[in-house]
């Protein structure tokens, strides 16, 4: 392990430089703003609409507590990861972290996993969006559409906000996000003040309804539903004071979800009753919410209830575009993917070059299930979601190891709870995270062990591959393979305002790119 005391400024062959073509815009985003683009991915409404109740049918009336379980899990490993971007500038996210703490292979393996499992969140939820909005509209309207209409479609869409500028996203996401959160508000009111269909009470977070043999599968499907928190790190170089607003953005968001999934979940729970909502999630698990909503609130909520289901899932998809973008942008500035994905829009700052390959990557992938006949729910969304959600999970755990490794490798002063105790639990609750959802993989899926067995192998050969790719470009291209997810020089940008800049010193009074520590 060789660590290096100063950024790398110069580029190797085939990176593009700073200055070789507009930059995105620096210092625009805040706390707010990343927050709505990392909840949004993990699309809220659509997780309680359409997931919740199956967790509520395995796990009973204790359901609630897993969600909080899995948001304190997650907390505890955003501890050690929001202390690590306080030290790296670089805006590789987690192959940037594990390049750091485990060396260069396993970067390389990082980025390609990260680049697979994004675009298959990404792209199977097409799936659902299609299936959501016809839905939406044989409720409302009466009208069918064919689903592949629907989904073609949606690719032109989310090309088109991924194509503007980061602030219109951030701005979008806040009004669709603000829409189906309120939805479950209304209802929460509703039930609230009606008092529950029993009463309300509190025998959710009892342990004889927590300790149950259907905990471990609720656990699974409440990891799931956090997918997408920790993309706040690749949002660096367009976070105002980065070093604050990163940590801020990933404990809210965490914090959110945990508390906003659980609350609403035992909300639905007390509008049938704890003695009857087993039997209303046997009768008719999707239509839970729906009833639940017409009964406290009112039909129009229901209604409306539908459309928020079709925006949460457009939402969730412009913020896997645009992290699958910012990735994008960043490997081709390390000179690992063609220099034209590191191209920026020179009015709307954007990687339009990255959004645009990454829009034809999923019209490809879309089309072919079209073409073989494939159901969208049951083949397209979840074919290409679960070894994606495996994926960012197997990345997550990884990222734990590396921030230990990392900080036991130069001196800080961040303190050895932070850097050393926390990320050691961390790794293994995520560890563990990772066996649960692998272990009850069939609940999600619905299919064959053949089947999952190779949606799950998908995971270590992407990850595979990238280790593969590191030895060849460290053989044909060492100047790319030494200065991979090196500190990036400082950049100006006529946008930025005045004391913006993201060059104070770190924890250890040096510059942050004092940090790297990568292996050959």
């Amino acid at each position: 392990m060789t660590a290096e005391s100063a950024p790398r400024t110069g580029a190797p062959e085939g990176v593009v430089p700073s200055g070789g073509s507009p930059g995105l815009r620096r210092a625009r985003l805040g706390v707010a703003d990343i927050a709505f683009f990392v909840v949004s991915a993990a699309a809220p409404l659509t997780v309680m609409a359409g997931v919740a109740p199956l967790a509520i049918a395995i796990g009973g009336i204790g359901a609630p507590v897993g969600y909080l379980l899995a948001g304190a899990t997650l907390a505890l490993f955003a501890v050690g990861f929001t202390t690590m971007t306080r030290h790296v500038r670089n805006g590789g996210g987690f192959y940037a972290f594990i390049t750091r703490g485990l060396g260069r292979p396993a970067g390389f393996g990082a980025a390609t996993l990260a680049l697979f499992a994004y675009n298959g969140m990404q792209i199977g939820v097409y799936g659902l969006l299609a299936t959501g909005t016809q839905d939406a509209l044989r409720a409302l309207w009466g009208i069918d559409v064919p689903w592949p209409v629907i989904a073609l479609a949606g690719v032109f869409v989310i090309w088109f906000l991924g194509y503007r500028s980061i602030e219109f996203g951030a701005k979008v996401l806040g009004v669709l996000l603000l829409a189906e959160t309120g939805i479950l508000a209304l209802l929460a009111g509703g039930v609230l003040l009606d008092g529950g269909a029993e009463g309300l009470a509190l025998d959710s977070f009892a342990p004889d309804n927590v300790l149950v043999p259907g905990t471990g599968a609720v656990l699974a499907f409440a990891f799931a539903a956090f997918t997408g928190f920790e993309s706040t790190a690749i949002y660096r170089r367009e976070a105002r004071d980065p070093a604050r607003t990163i940590p801020r953005a990933t404990f809210i968001a965490v914090g959110f979800l945990g508390l906003f999934y659980a609350f609403s979940v035992w909300i639905v729970i007390q509008a049938f009753g704890s003695a009857h909502v087993m039997k209303a999630v046997a009768d008719d698990p999707l239509g839970l919410f729906f009833t639940a909503t017409t009964h406290y609130v009112g039909g129009w909520a229901a209604a409306l209830m539908h459309i928020f289901i079709v925006t949460s899932i457009i939402a969730s998809q412009l913020a896997f575009h645009n992290a699958i973008n910012r990735y994008g942008l960043s490997l081709a500035q390390e000179g690992v993917l063609p220099a034209a994905l590191g191209k920026v829009h020179p009015r709307h700052r954007s990687p339009y070059i990255a959004g645009l390959a990454q829009s034809v990557l999923a019209l490809v992938v879309v089309t072919g299930f079209v073409l073989a006949g494939a159901d969208p729910y049951q083949q397209l969304l979840i074919w290409m979601n679960t070894p994606g959600m495996i994926g960012l999970l197997a990345l997550q755990a990884i990222t734990a190891i590396a921030v230990f490794r990392f900080f036991r490798s130069f001196p800080h002063n961040e303190g050895r709870w932070r850097t050393a105790i926390v990320p050691l639990v961390a790794t293994a609750l995520m560890a563990g995270a990772l066996w649960l959802v692998i272990s009850k993989i069939d609940l999600m899926t619905a299919a064959p062990f053949a089947t999952n067995a190779a949606l799950v192998l998908t995971v270590p050969a992407a990850f595979a591959v990238g280790v593969v790719a590191a030895l060849r470009i460290r053989r044909t291209r060492p100047a790319v393979y030494e200065t991979f997810a090196a500190e990036p020089p400082e950049e100006s940008d006529d946008d930025s305002p005045e004391g913006s800049r993201d060059d104070e010193p770190d924890a250890s009074g040096g510059p942050r790119a004092a940090a790297d520590a990568a292996s050959a």
